[in-house]
């Protein structure tokens, strides 16, 4: 899937073209991932529509590997904001859905395109909009579900693997270790994640690491410390396709409480995942033991400048007994 540009921009539903059903969720790898169960009970439940999903233009890809949504239109804003606009021309869609927030302004984003129906949480600052009530500690993937069911539409929270890639894993059986999260306090020191790597190497285990396209220098600390050469340092940012490849053919992967963890709970990879300042309650993997989510809590500042102390508080000595309980393939 391409995300469409300035030539052939989204427009609403034309006279010999099928309704839209515009979905809202302009946030990042995970935030997509966890989305999927959302994404797929509407596909179910529009079966003559067009899904087109408002999304970063990178993340095209991963919207096509769904198997939900028809069209990307690229949307995007810094952080967790809502984007000022959206690049749609013609009719309003026939139905709109906010999966990106409890509004006001993804609300009035979406309202002002004028859509025959919007499905989204009750806000008092928005109170036109009708919808369920918005709850703090829900589970993100339950949270979208709720959403749709209150609206007549079935959904599954457990609806979230996605398809084997084709390509083969450019390090099959080896076990993936990401140091990098998208704010400080979620990223583990580097020089605990090099412990982690060292010790399975001793062990004899193949390790690799990845890292984002800004996450060069905590990729290169890790490898360095680790003693990993060259060849299986994956930093830079790698393509969806090919990072989805090396996920799926792992051992295992490492990480914080970020995209990859829920692309490795996609491809029912065996993971550890490693929680602070927010608990896996919100945000893990699904209940099942090829995944150990490591939390000790309490919860803190998910925008804080440091690594949380909960965070801290896990050793990689938890690590490694969390990667020893984890099932064989």
């Amino acid at each position: 899937m391409e995300p469409v540009g300035a030539e052939d921009r989204i427009t609403g539903a034309g006279p010999q073209g099928p309704p839209r059903v515009l979905v809202l969720r302009a946030l990042g790898l995970g935030d997509l991932l966890a989305g999927v169960p959302a994404l797929r009970a509407l596909r179910r439940g529009f079966p003559g529509h067009e899904i087109v999903l408002a999304a970063p233009a990178e993340l095209a890809p991963v919207a096509a590997a769904t198997g939900a949504v028809d069209l990307l239109l690229p949307a995007a804003a810094p952080g967790r904001a809502v984007p000022a606009t959206l690049d749609w021309t013609g009719p309003p869609p026939d139905v709109a859905v906010d999966l990106h927030g409890n509004g006001p302004p993804s609300h009035r984003l979406l309202m002002a395109l004028r859509p025959a129906r919007l499905l989204a949480f009750a806000h008092p600052g928005t109170p036109e909009v009708e919808g369920p009530p918005w709850y703090a500690e829900e589970h993100e993937r339950d949270r979208w579900c709720r959403l749709l069911r209150a609206y007549g539409i079935d959904a599954d929270p457990a609806d979230l693997r996605l398809p084997r890639p084709a390509a083969a894993s450019p390090a099959p059986g080896a076990v993936v270790v990401h140091p990098g999260a998208g704010s400080p306090a979620r990223c583990w020191p580097v020089e605990r994640y090099a412990a982690v790597a060292a010790a399975l190497r001793e062990r004899g285990r193949r390790v690799v690491v990845t890292g984002g396209a800004e996450e060069a220098d905590p990729v290169a600390r890790l490898a360095k410390r680790a003693g990993l050469p060259d060849t299986d340092v994956f930093g830079g940012g790698l393509p969806f396709e090919r990072l989805s490849a090396l996920v799926a053919g792992a051992r295992a992967v490492v990480s914080g409480d970020t995209g990859i963890a829920h692309l490795a709970a996609a491809h029912a990879t065996p993971s550890v995942t490693l929680f602070g300042p927010v608990a896996p309650s919100r945000w893990g993997p699904p209940a099942h033991p090829r995944h150990r989510a490591l939390w000790y809590g309490p919860e803190g500042d998910p925008h804080g400048r440091t690594p949380d102390p909960a965070l801290l508080r896990i050793t990689p000595d938890d690590v490694l007994t969390a990667l020893d309980g984890l099932p064989e393939a």
